[in-house]
């Protein structure tokens, strides 16, 4: 099996590596390569979804790119310890219709010893914004990496 780091155990700066990580690519809104962060038999509570396992995940964010456009990600490292990161995040994108999301969530984050994220469980909720709210416009430039997310 190939090692994903960094690995556990996690202290602060590679649980924050691990987070960006996450960020970068979950904003290439490519689920092949997003699902490789993750065990073949990784399990998620997605708001009221559970899946388990990549095909699962695939297909899961197939769909998901395909609702949600113009995605863009911004996540947090919030809490970590040993083999577990808890992140906050928001995310931003509109619908079919041209309406403006911002998804506000917190995930929780379990990992095996090659780095593969074996468990995710992620609360959402997502707020109507109007176009000229939104404030993330694509992956984040490298100069606004490790700045904190505002609440609202």
């Amino acid at each position: 099996m190939t090692d994903r780091p960094p690995l556990p155990p996690f202290t602060r700066a590679t649980a924050a590596q691990k987070v960006q990580a996450a960020e970068d690519a979950w904003n290439t809104r490519d689920p092949e390569k997003v699902a490789l962060a993750y065990s073949e038999d990784s399990v998620w509570r997605n708001r009221d979804l559970f899946l388990t396992g990549r095909a699962e995940i695939v297909a899961f964010l197939t769909d998901k790119w395909r609702r949600e456009l113009d995605y863009a990600l911004r996540k947090e490292l919030w809490a970590f310890d040993d083999n577990r990161i808890a992140v906050r995040f928001q995310y931003e994108w509109h619908d079919t219709h041209g309406q403006w999301w911002r998804s506000y969530g917190n995930e929780l984050w379990e990992f095996d010893r090659h780095g593969l994220m074996t468990r995710r469980e992620a609360s959402i909720n997502d707020v109507p914004i109007a176009e000229h709210e939104r404030r993330i416009h694509g992956p984040r430039p490298d100069s606004e990496r490790g700045r904190p997310l505002p609440l609202r």
